[in-house]
């Protein structure tokens, strides 16, 4: 079976192209290279020993994504990363998160192989603030405290639409929470071209000495330290997830089909404690100061992940210290 990874070079992506691969099926990657480098191309055919298929375009460009798909017919699954993801910069260019994000997913329904089995990189941002945790999948959209937000919203929407409308559409959408860590051979990780937007890459860099010193946004939240809360989870439990996913869209007699799934560990950790389960795990310290609170900010947010168990058969396997010493391996040898 061939599967189109779009966003297939970006830090979740990447590690999904190798799940799939090791799982037997053939993937042809599509990337526009505006948040990672092409090298991270030859480290996976490192990593398989084979060649992978890679286009590079732009799937907010309508005729781009035309010519593929009249290119690449015979696709029998699709799982779809690109789209831009730093929420601070939404916050302050909404319009290129619009304009990129929700054409992207507009143009792929548009053209794509109907009927294809269809996974979305959805987010936790879609639920806003939650005063009630864990969250569940039946917690309605909330008011998205960032453009990034409001687009995983307005692209689980379109889906809608889409599975509502006159074509047959199957399709998941894995509302992740906090993706961490990196593959066991330190050869692909999280590695943003600018500064990292994420909390792991920027603190992995500030105790490498890439960096000087990394900003805690805000101590004055109601929560046990007064830090935000997350849910983190293992990049590579994210990745068993979409092929669990595609394997169950494969397997269901249903022609029409959408659903939502949580994709966390059920489990909230306040970045104070995970700043001492990453010294604690890796034996290094990080130089921290506290700041001011981060416009787009949510307290806490952590998953209820029973419904990915019962529908998927999925849950998540590796712990926080694993996942915070993968990060760490991966820092270490993106220097060598």
């Amino acid at each position: 079976m061939k599967i189109l990874v779009t966003g297939g070079l970006g830090y979740i992506g990447s590690h999904v192209v190798l799940s799939l691969v090791n799982n037997g099926y053939k993937v042809i990657i599509i990337d526009n290279l505006s948040n990672c480098g092409v090298s991270v191309l030859s480290k996976l055919e490192k990593l398989i020993n084979s060649k992978l298929i890679f286009e590079k375009l732009d799937l907010s460009i309508k005729n781009q994504v035309k010519l593929f798909f009249e290119k690449y017919s015979n696709i029998n699954g699709i799982i779809h990363f690109a789209a831009l993801k730093s929420v601070g910069e939404s916050v302050i260019n909404p319009l290129k998160y619009f304009d990129n994000n929700l054409n992207s997913m507009l143009n792929i329904i548009e053209y794509m192989p109907k009927e294809t089995p269809f996974v979305f990189s959805s987010s936790c941002t879609v639920y806003g603030t939650v005063n009630k945790q864990p969250i569940t999948e039946s917690t309605p959209h909330g008011i998205a405290e960032s453009p990034y937000g409001k687009t995983k919203q307005l692209c689980e929407k379109i889906m809608e639409k889409e599975f509502h409308g006159i074509n047959n559409f199957k399709a998941l959408s894995l509302r992740y929470f906090n993706p961490v860590g990196a593959h066991s051979s330190g050869l692909i990780g999280e590695n943003p071209k600018n500064i990292p937007e994420n909390l792991i890459p920027y603190l992995t860099q500030v105790v490498i000495g890439k960096r000087d010193v990394l900003t805690i946004y805000g101590d004055d939240y109601d929560t046990k330290d007064g830090t935000c809360i997350r849910d983190y989870i293992h990049i590579m439990d994210l990745a068993e997830a979409h092929i669990k996913s595609l394997e169950y869209l494969f397997r269901i007699k249903d022609k029409n089909y959408i659903d939502y799934l949580n994709i966390g560990t059920g489990i909230g950790v306040s970045v104070l404690e995970l700043i001492q389960t990453f010294e604690k795990a890796t034996g290094m310290k990080v130089n921290y100061i506290i700041g001011k609170r981060r416009p787009g900010d949510i307290e806490k947010a952590y998953a209820e992940t029973k419904k990915a168990k019962k529908i998927i058969g999925w849950e998540s396997k590796y712990s926080l210290s694993s996942a915070l010493n993968s990060a760490w391996n991966w820092e270490k040898k993106s220097l060598d």
